[in-house]
């Protein structure tokens, strides 16, 4: 690798994943060091980098924004009351471009193995990166993006348009690329363990995650052509089960470990809040022991599953018991990171056919809730639908509510899922800030606007306004 960062991470991950080269122990050569890039080499890093900063920043900001979680005590700001900080976006713009190096690198690497396979999960990984980047932002640079050895050091930003198209036409060119009867010949990746099936069909199932972000824009056609791929799916094969699912297995055993290193901290000063726990409460849903504790009064008696309201007013003491927090078993080891799930590609299902772009919504809705319950390793209670609250009503609401639930701990995907159909309905409070209104984006890192304020202020101007929290992003106009 040219870059010391490359280095570190093959280092780090040599132990556990190695190249299955026939002729290894007859290499005369520093085994601590790695003669030629493969693009083995450099997947397992990639997938556990990624994964595990999602998985931080899901409980970080995600939580918060959408009324998983509030920070309690908390009197006044937080990001539940719509309080954003200016650099609340730099740790994910960092880690993506980090990574989007190093996928080009594997992409490379790819390239010149004629390992078409690995090609196409490059491609895969990178569209994943850049959606988030540019869901988050707005124009970001990807033309001139992680070009640094070619002496581009201040990017130029794209046009939102831009990246989706082109990331829309490498996953479409991924699928296509895949070969199901060639093995992957490096050893085992830790996400889908070189199925190369389940691979095309992550692929695939991104391509309807991201049609769908953008079908507000009618000019896409986005919903038309979701109903093409889900129409055929022996050429565009998607998640059927929740065994096939995006979940990274964290086994704990070094360096695949939990991104928590003390497991008390993911509930340190963390209550459940309001919103998530009473819809669990009224479905009896059995993922609430998994997700929660139970709350307490002041003589230790169990209140069963109850919250603090997000953007609540007043002083803490207003609360009379110990509200339900975070079951830290979440995020010990072993534990599992949600990349994106079987039960979500139902939902988008379900979603189409409420749509009328699609056929069988009740049974869509009813996958999507039991992969939604089984991904958590609960088990669904033959009676689940058979209460007012869980029986498929024909509404999009219904299923947004149920989503919501689906997404529970996938990155930034419960906000960006918010952003574009303004569901499932979350309560305001007067304490809010922003007007009570859901931050539309984050703003650019500070760092970005100093060493780079030329490009920057033709971002801001493709952005189509200031550069804040209100300022829509391309699909959400």
């Amino acid at each position: 690798m040219k870059t010391i960062k490359h280095l570190i991470c093959i280092l780090l991950f040599l132990n556990i994943f190695e190249s299955c080269t026939n002729n290894f122990e007859e290499v005369n050569e520093d085994p601590n060091r790695i003669a030629q890039i493969s693009p083995g080499t450099l997947i397992n890093p990639i997938i556990y980098g990624i994964a595990t900063h999602n998985a931080t920043k899901s409980a970080d900001i995600t939580f918060d924004l959408m009324q998983v979680s509030v920070p309690f005590p908390s009197v006044s700001g937080g990001l539940h009351r719509y309080d954003v900080t200016q650099n609340i976006g730099s740790s994910s713009w960092n880690n993506y471009y980090k990574w989007l190096n190093n996928i080009k690198e594997m992409r490379l690497a790819a390239v010149n193995a004629n390992d078409k396979n690995y090609e196409a999960i490059a491609l895969t990984l990178n569209a994943w990166l850049f959606a988030n980047l540019t869901d988050l932002f707005g124009p970001v640079p990807m033309r001139d993006a992680i070009k640094g050895d070619e002496g581009v050091f201040y990017p130029t930003f794209d046009s939102q348009e831009f990246i989706y198209e082109t990331i829309l036409a490498d996953l479409e060119n991924a699928n296509k690329m895949y070969d199901t009867s060639k093995t992957m010949v490096y050893a085992s990746d830790i996400l889908f363990n070189n199925d190369v099936k389940k691979w095309q069909k992550f692929t695939n199932s991104l391509h309807l995650r991201l049609l769908l972000r953008i079908s507000n824009r009618t000019e896409t056609n986005a919903f038309q052509k979701l109903a093409a791929m889900v129409n055929n799916p022996t050429t565009y094969p998607v998640f059927t089960t929740t065994a096939e699912s995006a979940i990274l297995q964290v086994t704990g055993i070094t360096p695949n470990v939990s991104p928590w290193g003390r497991p008390q901290d993911f509930r340190l000063n963390v209550k459940i809040a309001s919103f998530f726990i009473d819809n669990l409460n009224s479905f009896q849903d059995p993922r609430l022991p998994i997700i929660a504790t139970t709350a307490t009064d002041a003589n230790n008696v169990n209140l069963g599953y109850k919250g603090i309201p997000s953007a609540y007013s007043g002083p803490e003491s207003q609360f009379t018991y110990d509200a339900s927090t975070y079951n830290i078993i979440q995020v010990e080891n072993p534990m599992q990171i949600f990349l994106l799930t079987y039960a979500e590609v139902e939902f988008i299902k379900a979603e189409l056919a409420q749509r009328g772009y699609f056929t069988d919504a009740e049974t869509h809705y009813k996958n999507g809730v039991k992969g939604g319950i089984e991904q958590l390793k609960a088990v669904m209670p033959t009676t689940y639908f058979n209460a007012v609250s869980t029986a498929y009503n024909g509404t999009l609401d219904q299923i947004m509510l149920q989503k919501y639930y689906a997404l529970y701990f996938v990155d930034y995907q419960q906000w960006f899922e918010y952003r574009r159909t303004g569901l499932p309905a979350l309560p305001t409070t007067d304490a809010m800030l922003n007007d009570k209104k859901m931050p539309s984006r984050f703003y650019y890192p500070t760092d970005v606007q100093i060493s780079n304020a030329v490009n920057y202020k033709k971002a801001v101007e493709l952005l189509g306004g200031p550069d804040n929290i209100n300022s829509t992003v391309w699909w959400d106009k």
